[in-house]
């Protein structure tokens, strides 16, 4: 695999591994929980909502939606611009989640776009290297 393809690779899994992490949220799961019904170590867990793991695979990903109530195209289609509304039942009951509100959206947003600019220059001093 050359570095841009790794580097892309690596990005992609970042960006699912994010959303799994934000709807995980919505749903008011915790790590722990996740770990327990997928079967592995909150510790492992982790590792996948970081994007530190090369075992993210359709049949993980289809797991992980199936214990987050989502489809896994809902995982991969996540867009936090829209007001994510989801109801689950709770021990009985149905409690409604709403997504973050704009200014929490914001700052993420502006935080990530901090992230992408200073990848891009790395990337880009990385490239002038090998000229």
């Amino acid at each position: 695999m050359t570095q841009p393809d790794f580097f892309m690779e690596k990005t992609l899994l970042m960006h699912v591994s994010e959303k799994i992490r934000k709807i995980r949220e919505v749903k008011g799961f915790s790590q722990d929980y996740m770990a327990s019904q997928l079967n592995m170590t909150q510790t492992n867990y982790s590792k996948i909502e970081r994007g530190d793991t090369k075992e993210m695979t359709v049949d993980r990903l289809e797991k992980i939606a199936k214990v987050l109530e989502v489809a896994p195209g809902d995982i991969l289609n996540f867009d936090e611009n829209q007001v994510f509304n989801s109801t689950f039942n709770n021990h009985g009951g149905n409690i409604m989640i709403m997504k973050d509100s704009f200014e929490q959206m914001k700052a993420q947003y502006e935080a990530r776009i901090k992230e992408l600019k200073e990848e891009v220059a790395f990337l880009r001093e990385m490239c002038k290297g090998k000229k």
